[in-house]
């Protein structure tokens, strides 16, 4: 990532530079980035969405785009740009395939070559990606403030409302309170290495606060997001071409040479993309057992930013923080590390809770939004209730 970049403390070289105080939020103020004018009608008509899609006719309105070459851009364009530059194709990828009566199975070259190439540049994949959709997707009113709800507005939506913008913003207020997590990682695991029990307790009591403010900020999400509404309006645009029947085989990207004209399946956006409880299991060493599900997983783990991957894997690879409590005397520390091991499961039992809410008790929907499956082509359920099952057995005895 680029600017405001705070590098880890030199205790541990291994760890990936991250923006400490964002989390995982974009280190830049994503309002403030400026793309060239050989994107301006693409920006245009992705900005132009909650305009644009109740007419019916959003791909007619795509076709006439005009085709973009971006081989020079890219070599003075900074990570910035291509991000942002991302979450308008992006967006505009999905209400192609979504937004119309029948989903559609070719994006036309003018959206596929440009997307392909931009996530192809960023390490990503060329569809929408939970890094456009939320951690790229924020505003803030007032600058001098924080990330407070209230203060928060999004960039970029498909139909736009309230109930959508709610949705995205409630995880960037999550994301942003979880920058304590990512800051204290360095120092957490240095800890543990060092066997400095005080120093390590009082860390797990920290993250104990944060996790208890992040699932009080998760709580917020029916306020102004309303089930039904999510089910018919927010969530059938972030669907992926991926195990889902409506699509097939998936979606060609036509005049990408690179796919020899065979369909490619992605996996849809989805909160599990977020790196937030990935980082936590990695901090706390829980683990998830080898089944299709845990293949899922280990799937969604390529959708995240490579520097997020990075970070996630160096704090498993790193990480000897069970050891170190398995190993203390100290019964402080061991509740303390169970008290993590609670927030982490409340915050998944509440995710179960709102998938079944949201999503597995609404009436099926339109085509290729099934109240089984996931965004992100997986039964949800059983996945959610798994993960939950597995932080529990995690729990220190004795």
């Amino acid at each position: 990532m680029t600017n405001s970049t705070v590098h880890a403390p030199d205790t541990m070289p291994s760890m990936p530079s991250m923006p400490w105080r964002r989390g995982f939020l974009a280190a830049f103020e994503p309002c403030e980035v400026e793309l060239p004018d050989v994107l301006a009608p693409a920006l245009e008509l992705a900005e132009g969405l909650p305009r644009y899609l109740p007419t019916g006719r959003i791909r007619s309105l795509v076709r006439r785009l005009p085709e973009v070459d971006l081989t020079d851009w890219f070599e003075q364009a900074s990570d910035a740009q291509l991000r942002m530059a991302l979450m308008r194709y992006a967006f505009l990828a999905q209400a192609y395939v979504w937004g119309e009566a029948a989903p559609d199975r070719h994006l036309p070259a003018v959206l596929a070559r440009p997307i392909w190439a931009l996530a192809e540049r960023l390490g990503q994949q060329p569809l929408l990606p939970y890094s456009s959709y939320t951690l790229d997707n924020w505003r803030r009113i007032d600058p001098e403030r924080g990330f407070e709800l209230d203060n928060l507005h999004v960039l970029q939506s498909f139909l736009g409302g309230q109930d959508e913008a709610w949705f995205i913003l409630v995880h960037v207020a999550i994301e942003s309170r979880a920058g304590e997590i990512v800051d204290l990682a360095p120092s957490i695991l240095a800890a543990a290495r060092e066997r400095n029990y005080a120093a390590l307790e009082s860390a797990l009591g920290r993250i104990v606060a944060t996790c208890e403010d992040i699932n009080d900020i998760f709580w917020r999400m029916p306020e102004r997001c309303d089930p039904h509404t999510y089910f018919h309006r927010v969530r059938p645009f972030i669907h992926g071409w991926k195990d889902n029947p409506a699509l097939g085989d998936g979606v060609v990207y036509e005049g990408v040479a690179e796919t020899g004209g065979a369909p490619q399946q992605f996996r849809g956006q989805t909160g599990s993309q977020s790196s937030i409880v990935p980082t936590l299991d990695a901090l706390l060493s829980v683990s998830h057992a080898a089944d299709p599900l845990r293949a899922y997983l280990d799937e969604l783990h390529a959708y995240r930013p490579p520097q997020h991957r990075r970070f996630i894997d160096a704090v498993r690879a790193n990480s000897k923080v069970r050891t170190c409590v398995e190993d203390s005397a100290q019964s402080g520390l061991r509740e303390t590390y169970n008290e993590c091991l609670r927030q982490v499961s409340a915050f998944r039992t509440r995710h179960l809770q709102y998938a079944a809410s949201y999503i597995n008790k609404q009436q099926r929907g339109d085509a290729g939004n099934d109240t089984e499956v996931g965004t992100g082509g997986t039964p949800f359920m059983r996945y959610l209730r798994k993960h939950r099952g597995e932080t529990d057995g995690m729990l220190l005895t004795g």
